[in-house]
């Protein structure tokens, strides 16, 4: 997704989504990645605006739910946005044979429930281990 302005980029960010499975269920969930703003035009609002509408994709786009990972003093930019925080949640990523959590970096995992039954799982999602195992390819909308 993209933020333009008279032909120029202000912000940018891609949408991830894929079917996981957590706690017995099956989730689609989407996350975001690459979320940059030009530095120029950083502390107006541009970033949280397209987060914002990131969001209302994904939830638009019949997700359960959004969670991914940012850098931990990042946490408020995206709670402002909608997100929750959840405190002690590992994301791995990689594959099982090689994965890739979260908890090896100073990251945050954040999240959106949208639906019923996401909502009334939420709770699962607090200081879990949450296997993503993208691989090499992951679906960009």
């Amino acid at each position: 997704m993209l933020l333009v302005d008279d032909g120029r980029v202000l912000a940018a960010l891609d949408i991830l989504s894929k079917q996981i499975v957590h706690g017995g269920e099956t989730y689609g969930a989407s996350g975001l990645s690459t979320v940059v703003t030009d530095k120029g035009d950083r502390r107006k609002g541009y970033g949280k605006r397209l987060v914002e509408a990131a969001r209302g994709t994904m939830r638009a786009a019949g997700a359960d739910l959004a969670i991914f990972t940012c850098d931990t003093p990042l946490a408020p930019f995206y709670e402002a946005a909608g997100f929750g925080i959840l405190e002690g949640t590992v994301l791995i990523g990689g594959t099982p044979g090689n994965p890739f959590p979260s908890d090896r970096f100073d990251k945050m995992t954040v999240a959106c429930f949208f639906t019923a039954m996401a909502k009334r799982h939420a709770a699962d999602f607090v200081g879990a281990r949450i296997e993503l195992y993208p691989g090499e390819v992951d679906r960009l909308w």
